[in-house]
């Protein structure tokens, strides 16, 4: 069996599960354990979560799936690694506010002895001068509590967003050293559905 996860921007689920009937038969939906399944007649399954983290409870529908899958009105998006960081305000599907930066951060050294603690101490105190400059831009975009979409490296991220300022929602995001192009792919990536298919 070839079994396949991605993220399906939910104005495309309609035609992907047209498609998946074709190849794979007439599909039974049924909505179990928050999600929405799909089971065709030859094997063939797929596994749909809602975005931001909700559990789904509706009718087993596309269309139910569909009116669950909308993004909040107010939400955030930040991405932190060592050395850059990318923070986003969104109203919905529209981007209202953002900031990308950089950083330097030097990388590792190969000396030894007290070179290298130096050396170790001046790295860490650049990635938390990183660090402190994404919480500015974060704190000065994304009102408080708002629901956010997070990724980078996860130790990044902690120094970031801290206990309780905000709503952390949805999986964690697996993403590069964060430049427009990334925010605008992870901004992508939270508003869609995360499928588990397996072709039998």
């Amino acid at each position: 069996m070839d079994r396949k996860e991605l993220r399906l921007p939910p104005a495309r689920l309609p035609a992907w599960v047209d498609g998946f009937t074709t190849r794979h038969g007439q599909v039974q939906l049924v909505a179990n354990g928050g999600a929405l399944e799909g089971v065709a007649a030859d094997g063939s399954t797929f596994h749909l979560r809602l975005p931001f983290g909700r559990v789904f409870s509706g009718s087993p529908t596309v269309e139910a799936f569909l009116q669950c899958s909308s993004a909040p009105q107010d939400w955030g998006v930040v991405l932190v690694r060592k050395g850059g960081f990318a923070v986003a305000r969104l109203e919905s599907e529209t981007l209202v506010a953002s900031k990308v930066g950089q950083r330097h951060v030097q990388g590792r050294s190969k000396a030894g002895g007290q070179s290298q603690q130096r050396f170790a101490r001046r790295r860490d105190n650049q990635a938390q001068a990183a660090y402190d400059a994404a919480r500015e831009h974060a704190e000065r975009l994304i009102p408080k509590h708002l629901p956010i979409v997070v990724g980078g490296d996860r130790e990044a991220v902690r120094s970031v967003v801290g206990e309780g300022h905000w709503e952390v929602v949805d999986d964690w995001l697996v993403v590069p050293d964060p430049r427009r192009a990334v925010l605008e792919s992870a901004i992508v990536s939270a508003l869609s559905a995360k499928m588990i298919v397996v072709n039998a």
